[in-house]
């Protein structure tokens, strides 16, 4: 109660009985060009075009002489020339801990019908990471609840993860695994241009109640303006410092980042910023690479943001734009890939194309050297399998590929399975597995294959 009152009286000292008006004096496109406001408004500063019935919200894009360039939130049908707008300032953010277990937008505004009070500190959208000097180190390895990331790829606190998929792989299914099983305190979800049905899908049935009872979900559908688009994965990086500043350890998850530089390519060509990147804009590589900055590490004594971006790769291109740049800057980085996914397994991530940069540091010796000899024994099955599947492959000639063919499909299930009890359980099933691909029955030609390397447990990482 003492928080909504002091969010109240922030809301009250954050009203301006007084404001700058202007006149539209033309309409180009998605333009609306003021006159009268240049002197007053900044870049980025939100407008309010006012005309018969109707208020209409923008943001300043360009500042050229006497005339401001306002884009629209929504089409401009309506206006004309001489239409007020009014400069409302820069847009701010003021989360609060009652946001947990809510759906909002872009702008802080609830989505799920129920009021929404502002925290007692606004905060700017584009707020400057922790020095680099300053931060922490990463933390400890996480629980996920999943096999894969347990053990082969480990997630630890304060890491930064891009997840690559193309559609209909399973992305947004794996990043709702996560939401509900990576432990963490609070969890802040970005969903920019999902279609309006599946965020209610996502919030009711995917997450359910015991997800959402820990989370805050920001959500722009594919519906709304490229400004509120671009704008869904800052306000959700805001409201993750918030609680990050508060000493907690949270977990972002932004679906996706491919769709945040679509709309920030719709919003600066607009600005009159010319394509370069395969269609995109130069300025959306620092605009990805700024909202990344943001997670991972707080300053020492404070909480951490452990951050999921997922890439939308048409055709399973890494090299394009978005997946590029973003691969550049992160902590490790996860492939899904289509051909697992059809033959039915989940989650459908391609080991040998993924890496986690939290290795060798976040596993003891003895787990990076099961991690290691399943790399290998995955690497062998990958380059024979299609004279295995042809049925060329005869045991005996090739020690590792005896092995990989042993215990391939224990091997392919376990990347599948769920590990409720944490990474050292799921260290101990991964170890059964290897020790079976050993040989502990003999060959046909009554020897045992060894090829896991036998190394005693060390220490854990430091």
């Amino acid at each position: 109660m003492d928080e909504e009152i002091t969010g109240l009286k922030a809301r009250l000292a954050h009203i301006q009985p007084v404001r700058a008006v202007g006149r539209v004096q033309a309409i180009d496109g998605t333009t609306i060009w003021v006159r009268g406001l240049a002197e007053t408004a900044c870049i980025g500063d939100r407008l309010r075009l006012m005309y018969p019935g109707h208020v209409l919200g923008g943001e300043v894009l360009r500042i050229k002489e006497d005339l401001v360039a306002m884009m629209p939130d929504e089409m401009a049908e309506g206006v004309s020339r001489g239409d007020r707008v009014a400069v409302l300032g820069s847009p701010t953010l003021a989360p609060s801990d009652s946001w947990i277990g809510r759906v909002i937008d872009a702008y802080g505004r609830p989505l799920d019908g129920a009021p929404l009070g502002p925290g007692p500190v606004r905060r700017p959208f584009r707020a400057s990471p922790p020095p680099a000097a300053s931060r922490g180190r990463l933390g400890d390895r996480l629980g996920t609840g999943l096999a894969v990331f347990d053990t082969l790829l480990p997630l630890v606190q304060g890491q930064r993860i891009g997840l690559f998929a193309g559609s209909g792989v399973g992305k947004s299914r794996l990043l709702a695994e996560l939401a509900r099983g990576v432990e963490a305190e609070v969890v802040v979800l970005a969903l920019v241009g999902e279609r309006g049905r599946e965020v209610l899908d996502f919030v009711r049935t995917v997450m359910g109640p015991a997800g959402m009872a820990r989370s805050v979900v920001v959500a722009a559908t594919s519906d709304r303006s490229p400004l509120e688009r671009r704008r869904c994965p800052l306000a959700a990086m805001t409201i993750a410092e918030h609680f990050r500043d508060q000493g907690r350890h949270v977990l972002y998850l932004a679906d996706s980042i491919t769709r945040f530089a679509e709309a920030h390519r719709e919003v600066a060509i607009a600005a009159g910023e010319l394509p370069a990147l395969r269609g995109h804009p130069p300025s959306v590589a620092h605009q990805i690479m700024r909202l990344a900055e943001r997670a991972g590490p707080g300053l020492e004594g404070s909480g951490d943001i452990t951050a999921v971006f997922s890439v939308l790769v048409a055709g399973s291109d890494m090299d394009e734009p978005v997946a590029d740049i973003l691969r550049g800057v992160l902590d490790g980085h996860v492939v899904l890939d289509r051909k697992i996914a059809e033959r039915g397994r989940f989650p459908a991530v391609n080991i040998l194309h993924s890496v986690s940069r939290s290795l060798p540091e976040a596993a003891s010796e003895h787990e990076n050297a099961l991690i290691q000899s399943v790399r290998r024994l995955l690497g062998a099955y990958e380059r024979s399998e299609t004279m295995i599947r042809a049925g060329l492959y005869k045991e005996g000639e090739d020690a590792v590929l005896d092995q990989v063919v042993r215990v391939w499909e224990d091997l392919d299930g376990f990347l599948a399975t769920r590990s409720p009890d944490g990474p050292e359980h799921a260290f101990q099933k991964l170890e059964l597995i290897l020790r079976r691909a050993q040989g502990a029955t003999p060959t046909r030609r009554g020897s045992t294959q060894v090829g896991m390397p036998t190394v005693k447990r060390g220490q854990a990482r430091a």
